[in-house]
């Protein structure tokens, strides 16, 4: 809820409406490809530009889709279920389906993560709303600070659900490497920082499991 209300902050300092808002957080959900298609209306970007954006802020759910499906796919669950069901997924269903699943029935899996997906939607589409309806109210000093909700949210559960030291490693490179980067390519900062930081974190991640004799 504290990561929505940054972004409903940031929709309305970038002039979306209301219906626009909670449009995209019902068919979109996965709140860094709003965030990143909101900075593509507001650069007055094209449609095209603005869903190769999009589309490649996502590929990350790749991998959290793969590691998920496994979890929740029970004998008799068919594939149309999954399809839809990974529409849900996003850090915040994510990280609390990986953490809780395993004491959840397997029979009853798919069942419980779409309605823990479609629980968490509804109540951040209403989050949505009733910022717009107060934003108006809202001094200049707490809209601001609303923004920095969204990466302490981000940073804090990833932090938490992270099973690999080398998670925590990635993340920390990530704080230390993009002011830098920033400085160096304005332009490329976040993907140079990314990849700097991950390939740093896979190198931590072999060098410790090679150091405690675990084939990497």
């Amino acid at each position: 809820m504290s990561s929505f209300i940054g972004f409903a902050a940031l929709a309305v300092e970038s002039g979306l409406s209301m219906a626009h808002a909670v449009f995209m957080t019902a068919v979109v959900w996965a709140l860094p490809a709003k965030v990143v298609l909101v900075g593509a209306i507001a650069a007055g970007n094209g449609i095209a530009a603005a869903t190769f954006a999009v589309a490649l802020s996502s590929i990350r759910l790749g991998p959290m889709v793969v590691a998920l499906v496994p979890e929740i796919r029970g004998p008799r669950t068919r594939r149309w279920v999954l399809y839809m069901l990974a529409h849900f997924v996003a850090v915040t269903s994510w990280v609390l389906a990986m953490q809780e699943v395993r004491s959840i029935p397997r029979d009853f899996r798919t069942a419980w993560y779409g309605g823990l997906g479609a629980s968490l939607i509804l109540l951040n589409m209403m989050v949505v709303a009733a910022v717009y309806m107060v934003a108006d109210v809202l001094p200049p000093s707490v809209s601001a600070a609303l923004f920095f909700l969204t990466p302490l949210y981000f940073l804090t559960s990833l932090w938490g659900s992270a099973r690999e030291r080398a998670g925590h490693v990635a993340m920390v490179l990530g704080l230390l490497l993009g002011p830098l980067m920033a400085m160096v390519t304005p332009d490329f900062a976040l993907l140079a920082t990314g990849l700097l930081g991950g390939f740093a974190a896979y190198g931590f991640h072999r060098y410790s499991r090679r150091k405690k004799g675990v084939n990497p």
